[in-house]
């Protein structure tokens, strides 16, 4: 709920022209509330699968923010780097659809690649909303992200079936392997 509250305080924020330490502190605070809620989940026994769905969609929303906040403050940053972030939106956008044909809804890999795109876009976020620079921090999460949905693409394609959880090609192998050697036990009726 947090990163929930926290994506249209960033945008207020920018419209204001709020303080780029202000700025960074919700940065950070959205960052620190990504990594630790799961792991607090887990440690206190709620992770299910339900609420790793919900924070998928809670850091989409954020980052849903994020781009209305960065249009707003650098608009000349989205209108340079129109072409690579169409590009990678139109990925993102296949890679919903390949999970809906898949498997009726939409996955929850919370893959390594992912997370390593998480942190880019954060400090390319920084660099944009707080120092006001940005080229090579845009390039690398543009590029994290191309990887993280080719990874994510290539999961989604090896998994027997939906799961959450998947934290890279080589697990999704492993899954697809223990489904198969079980399938091979189970007698036919």
């Amino acid at each position: 709920m947090l990163r929930v509250l926290l994506g249209p305080t960033l945008l207020t924020l920018t419209l204001n022209r709020a303080s780029g330490g202000l700025i960074l502190f919700v940065l950070i605070t959205a960052l620190l509330s990504d990594i630790f809620d799961g792991i607090i989940a887990r440690r206190i026994g709620v992770a299910t699968e339900r609420l790793r769905v919900a924070d998928s969609w809670a850091d989409g929303w954020f980052y849903l923010w994020v781009c209305a906040a960065v249009w707003n403050a650098e608009p000349g940053i989205i209108q340079a780097f129109r072409v690579p972030i169409i590009f990678l939106v139109s990925m993102d956008i296949f890679g919903y659809a390949v999970d809906l044909v898949r498997y009726r809804r939409i996955t929850s890999l919370h893959a390594y690649s992912a997370k390593a795109w998480g942190l880019t876009l954060f400090m390319a976020t920084v660099a944009l909303l707080v120092c006001h620079t940005g080229g090579v921090f845009v390039w690398m999460a543009l590029i994290l992200g191309y990887i993280s949905n080719l990874d994510g693409l290539a999961i989604k394609l090896i998994l027997p079936e939906w799961q959450t959880d998947v934290h890279g090609v080589f697990h999704a192998l492993r899954i697809k392997r223990a489904y198969e050697t079980e399938a091979e036990v189970v007698p036919l009726a």
